[in-house]
């Protein structure tokens, strides 16, 4: 079986995006349902989301485990499985780790950007790695079993997560700096250690994080993936597109800014990056799953390493996990 995943997008959801999904032929998307939001707050979207599944049972269904993303190619449907990009919604208590399991959380990024009680963000000056905090947040992650991601976060703190972790750990949306050199992007030592600790680098669509942004192609796209693969083996990687469908550029600031900062153009979001990019025209959508398949093809890649790429190495890392 040859499964198609998405392993990070941030729309803004919709019956129409769900419906695109669909066309894509996705079986499972890792959705950001929370950044900086504390425990109360979660428990707003997670209301909000029972909405989006009981109105649209016929598109999609909530995700727990690698069983629900069979079931999903068997009804037609994709597998939702939540995840968070900052560790804000478990505040200062360890408890809250194993809860935010039990409502479904199944990745949870370390920090955003900037430094937290767990880990520095990839923004940050001074990267003074996973912290006491962290390191007992980790183990309560392997143990209930939501997968450490380390996206957003510094190398130094991506190091000690692939050290501390019991478990592997993912990458779900970030690309290799020699390629292009955002600060999001990862090193080839730290792409070398994941894959190393048999982890999950998902890369990412997003245009800030691609060479010639919004005008990349589709042929320079796949030459990184190619290019990747001499330093991480094909099977630890897959797609986390970053997609943030129909999102107005407020939400940007807000992503940037958190509740810890009155200034508007923070990082990502500087002067000449206000607002949301357009997405290259091959990839306006999780549609362009197929742009991607015909573009790994003719640079060399076989059938089973395309699938794999497209889908079935996600799906393994989840029956791993």
């Amino acid at each position: 079986m040859n499964y198609k995943i998405d392993n990070l997008q941030y729309c803004n959801w919709s019956r129409d995006v769900f419906k695109i999904n669909r066309e894509a032929g996705l079986d499972a998307v890792h959705v950001t349902i929370v950044y900086h939001e504390d425990y109360d707050e979660l428990l707003t979207e997670i209301k909000k989301w029972s909405v989006y599944f009981k109105e649209n049972s016929d598109l999609i269904f909530m995700g727990k485990g690698f069983e629900d993303i069979e079931k999903a190619r068997l009804n037609n449907k994709t597998a939702i499985f939540f995840g968070f990009q900052n560790c804000s919604p478990i505040e200062d208590n360890i408890n809250l780790v194993e809860k935010v399991h039990d409502l479904g959380c199944r990745f949870m990024q370390l920090t955003y950007n900037n430094q937290s009680l767990l880990a520095t963000g990839c923004y940050e000056k001074i990267d003074s790695g996973v912290t006491n905090f962290g390191k007992e947040v980790i183990k309560e992650m392997n143990r209930v079993g939501i997968v450490v991601d380390m996206s957003h976060s510094a190398e130094k703190s991506t190091f000690d997560a692939i050290e501390f972790s019991e478990k592997p750990i993912a990458i779900t949306h970030a690309n290799p700096t020699f390629w292009h050199t955002a600060k999001r992007n990862k090193s080839n030592d730290l792409i070398k250690a994941l894959g190393e600790s048999d982890g999950m680098l998902g890369l990412s669509l997003y245009p800030h994080h691609l060479k010639n942004n919004s005008n990349c192609t589709l042929d320079n796209f796949c030459e990184m993936v190619a290019k990747t693969t001499e330093i991480i083996n094909v099977e630890n990687i897959g797609i986390g597109s970053d997609l943030c469908l129909n999102q107005p550029d407020s939400v940007v600031e807000w992503m940037r800014n958190g509740t810890w900062a009155k200034n508007k153009n923070y990082g990502e979001g500087s002067k000449n990056k206000s607002g949301f990019p357009k997405q290259p025209k091959w990839f306006e959508d999780a549609r362009g799953f197929l742009n991607l398949e015909k573009g790994l093809k003719k640079i060399g890649f076989s059938d089973d390493e395309t699938n794999g790429i497209l889908g079935n190495n996600w799906y393994n890392f989840y029956k791993k996990i």
